[in-house]
């Protein structure tokens, strides 16, 4: 615990204690946790109604079983989860994600990033995450549509537009939102289109919201390049995934003038040097379902599949893991910073393990952390729930005109935190800093609850 302030020790201790096994959680608390020194000091308050101590422990968790039928007639059992957080600043809000790697500690360390992120977007939603041990992934539609109805006939009633609105995450896109939103209205008689987002266009979905997450992410390592006095001209550029962050943080960097060489999926990376072909690798993912070997047999042998390996060998002035938690470690850090990357930004949760972010500090790496960074997803979710309430409908353009200005502020907001505690440059201490004042003093206008 070298890292934490004495003051937080106990409390980091308890939260070991209390949630044995679930390391991913562990880790993220740690992460912001090691921020909170300077803050604990300056505002002995946070201590004495005990902030950080309730801020570790979720408001509700709800664990339920989720039984459902395949096309073969057989009965399949799943494990489904609801982690509700923080509410301080309004309705719970978290996406939820298909995966076989879902646990309770993968869901808890989700909502308590989430916790942080929502606050850093500036708009009044709290904090919470989902999902289930399910895994979509070549399953038909009509097997994805019965496990969906499932879920839905549990988790419908601790969810609602005031209550928690979740959302999507891995596995879980417009197809999914759609059975899901229509087994909430089946069993509740309400077209209660606030109660979920990530929905499809004509039936109460946001533009830009499938885009969301990934032009944030590149957004904001774009102001990270302005204060340095650069852009993306000319940037080398490898962003791993190739799912829907992973797209559309592509298609951004090569409007912006950057050329993405490299991404990647479960079974190995391609490399590109002309540049991702973007239209040929949404129509491999969106519309064929395929993997990035497809995309580099459609696109010919000036590409390289490689399997094995990392796609962190690829040499870049950028990158961006944009694919999951924990992805890029020590070693991938030190071969990214000895092929000359300097700037790092988080495209997924968590992506980047604490050795490898003691790499790039030491480098002198430009690095966002994911709960900055990777926050346009949510944000556009707020949009979406606010066009939701006005019974209103915003074009792509006004849209993504909003979701830049919410980067812009986010990324701001984090420098200016930043310099106020001692560690200018550090969007790191930043983010944790700024993200939990903002709940923190909410919590204390509320009362003990």
């Amino acid at each position: 615990m070298r890292d934490l302030d004495e003051k937080l020790h106990d409390i980091y201790a308890e939260v070991l204690r209390r949630n044995p096994g679930e390391q991913e959680f562990h880790q993220a608390v740690r992460e912001v946790l090691s921020s909170l020194g300077p803050v604990v000091a300056k505002h002995p308050e946070y201590a004495d109604a005990a902030v950080i101590r309730r801020l570790c422990e979720p408001e509700r968790q709800v664990i339920f079983r989720v039984p459902w039928v395949d096309d073969a007639g057989q009965v399949q059992l799943n494990r489904g989860f609801r982690v509700q957080f923080n509410s301080a600043l309004g309705p719970f809000k978290g996406g939820l994600r298909f995966h076989p790697s879902v646990y309770l500690g993968i869901v808890k360390f989700l909502g308590f990033e989430q916790i942080f992120k929502n606050a850093l977007t500036g708009m009044p939603i709290g904090g919470g995450k989902g999902g289930s041990d399910f895994d979509p992934k070549g399953r038909t539609d009509a097997e994805v549509m019965r496990f969906c109805q499932s879920f839905m006939t549990e988790l419908c009633r601790h969810i609602g537009e005031y209550v928690d609105v979740p959302a999507g995450d891995i596995g879980v896109g417009r197809r999914e939102i759609g059975y899901l939103f229509g087994q909430y209205k089946r069993l509740t008689n309400r077209y209660e289109s606030g109660v979920l987002t990530g929905k499809g266009l004509a039936w109460g979905g946001s533009q830009v919201r499938q885009e969301a997450t990934g032009y944030g992410a590149v957004f904001f390592v774009n102001e990270m390049l302005k204060a340095r006095g650069e852009t993306y001209d000319g940037k080398r550029v490898v962003v791993s995934g190739s799912g829907n962050v992973a797209i559309y943080a592509i298609e951004k960097v090569h409007q912006l003038g950057g050329t993405v060489v490299a991404c990647s999926d479960s079974d190995g990376y391609v490399v590109d040097e002309k540049g991702i072909d973007i239209e040929l690798l949404k129509e491999i993912k969106d519309v064929r379902r395929g993997r990035v070997r497809d995309y580099a047999e459609a696109r010919g042998s000036s590409v390289d599949h490689v399997v094995g390996g990392t796609i962190w060998d690829v040499p870049c002035d950028i990158a961006l893991p944009s694919a999951t938690q924990n992805e890029l470690n020590g070693a991938d850090a030190l071969t990214l910073v000895k092929n000359g990357c300097r700037v790092v930004g988080e495209g997924a949760n968590m992506p980047t393990t604490p050795d490898a972010i003691k790499v790039f500090d030491d480098a002198g790496v430009g690095f966002a952390p994911g709960k900055a960074a990777n926050a346009g997803g949510v944000a556009t979710s707020a949009l979406e729930m606010q066009q939701n309430a006005s019974r209103d409908s915003w074009s792509f353009e006004h849209t993504e005109e909003r979701l830049e200005e919410i980067m812009r502020s986010i990324h701001d907001r984090c420098a200016e935190t930043a310099e106020e505690y001692g560690t200018p440059g550090n969007y790191i201490a930043g983010a944790n800093i700024a993200g939990f004042i903002r709940v923190a003093d909410a919590m204390l206008a509320l009362g003990i609850i």
